[in-house]
């Protein structure tokens, strides 16, 4: 597991005090919660309304129907609006069809679209398909390896990994990081990363220093260095002072580590205001929960139940929903997590059926589910965590014991609701 010891868990340990040291300023970040600063909402709405007018005249023109199917690509990434990708998947599908040459480019997008839609299974049929062709072949192996990692399939994303093995390229070193991550050297993730993050500043190129700067502060943050990690998510915002996602994390951290709902609802509340994604009511829920409002936890809750029925998300909320219908509908949350195994059987969906099956109360099935597809086959805190639950109500307290104390140092990932369940194992 990632030896994650915060602040904030030390504090707990030593009874030294009750909430962890302050990293955060709003000074730092008050400048990018102006609701009306979308510079890359703006730019992206000049370019649309360029090739929109081109595309009106034109419906069948490769090179608009390519500019419209990106436009409507990053309409989704800046905007939250599922509409915006099913788009861009039409145009992707209409020009793969249209074409009469590079067909394997139009696969790796329409592929990248499955990505982000969860769609891993048919995007890795698209993939194996694009492989076929003569040309390209290093991209798609590197979207193979992302696929691959999502399915579980971890024999053929070493094998993939090799493929592209070049430790002076940034795309191989962000998967090597992201490899070792999986196999629990959260040290060895942080230095490839790091070596990504030189490569991207050395190049002084925008868009990899975006990608970098957002997901090594997430590292950091799994490894306890909070500093270095509200470090590098100010220094995303300062390319891209929209940058919700990096907001999100911003309220993660004020939540988790310091304690503060109130500053972190202002940080969420300022992001919601552009960015529209159901997972922002089940932040609020969770720390309506901490805060001890059960009616408005549940309120929350309900809100993020019904944002995710539109029919456009498919299963992107499976996993958050299954984790949240264990709770309260467990039947509900077992047909959900058979789904989801139909869709990628990994190490982590089977930890969230093992849970549903203990909330359904089937404790013998989770036991069984966990020591077949879970034990030592993954290192994430969440997965770790219903484990202990599952040996405890299965009265296997020495399995209990050790899940304990190393769950202790994941306080700052799991967040405080988890965390007061954890002091009780």
């Amino acid at each position: 597991m990632k030896k994650i010891i915060t602040i904030a868990c030390i504090a707990v340990l030593f009874g030294c005090q009750e909430k962890a040291q302050k990293i955060t300023d709003s000074k730092d970040y008050d400048p990018y919660l102006i609701t009306n600063n979308t510079p890359s909402k703006n730019a992206l709405h000049e370019e649309f309304e360029f090739w929109q007018k081109e595309f009106d005249n034109d419906s069948t023109n490769l090179v608009e129907m390519s500019r419209m199917s990106g436009i409507h690509t990053a309409m989704f990434g800046i905007t939250g609006d599922i509409s915006e990708l099913k788009t861009s998947e039409k145009l992707i599908k209409k020009s793969h069809d249209v074409s009469a040459r590079n067909k394997d480019s139009y696969l790796r997008s329409l592929a990248h679209n499955y990505v982000s839609q969860h769609r891993f299974k048919e995007a890795q049929v698209l993939l194996d398909s694009a492989y076929t062709y003569p040309d390209n072949h290093r991209e798609t192996e590197m979207m193979l390896f992302d696929v691959a990692m999502e399915l579980g399939e971890y024999n053929r994303a070493d094998t993939l990994l090799g493929k592209i093995k070049d430790p002076k390229d940034f795309n191989y070193l962000i998967r090597l990081a992201k490899w070792s991550d999986h196999n629990g050297n959260l040290d060895a993730a942080i230095k490839y990363m790091e070596q990504a993050k030189q490569i991207a500043e050395e190049r002084d190129n925008r868009g990899l220093k975006l990608w970098v700067y957002s997901n090594i502060g997430d590292f950091y943050g799994h490894a306890g260095r909070l500093q270095d990690s509200y470090n590098s998510y100010l220094k995303t915002l300062a390319i891209e002072p929209d940058n919700h996602y990096v907001k999100k994390q911003l309220a993660w951290m004020v939540y988790s580590s310091e304690k503060d709902t109130k500053e972190a609802n202002r940080i969420l509340d300022s992001v919601m205001v552009n960015h529209k994604a159901p997972d922002y009511y089940l932040l609020k829920g969770q720390m309506a929960e901490f805060d001890g409002d059960t009616s408005e936890a549940n309120k929350e809750y309900e809100k993020f139940i019904k944002a995710t029925e539109n029919p456009d998300y498919g299963g992107m909320y499976n996993a958050y929903l299954i984790d949240l219908y264990a709770d309260r509908e467990p039947q509900e949350a077992l047909k959900l997590a058979a789904r989801e195994i139909t869709n990628r059987a990994t190490p982590e969906t089977y930890q969230l059926l093992a849970y549903a099956q203990l909330k359904a109360g089937d404790k013998e099935a989770a036991l069984k589910t966990i020591a077949e597809y879970v034990e030592g086959k993954t290192s994430e805190p969440k997965a770790l965590f219903h484990s202990a639950l599952i040996y405890k109500a299965n009265g296997m307290e020495d399995k209990v014991a050790p899940l304990k104390e190393e769950l202790m140092g994941a306080f700052y990932e799991l967040g405080p609701v988890k965390a007061k369940e954890i002091e009780k194992l």
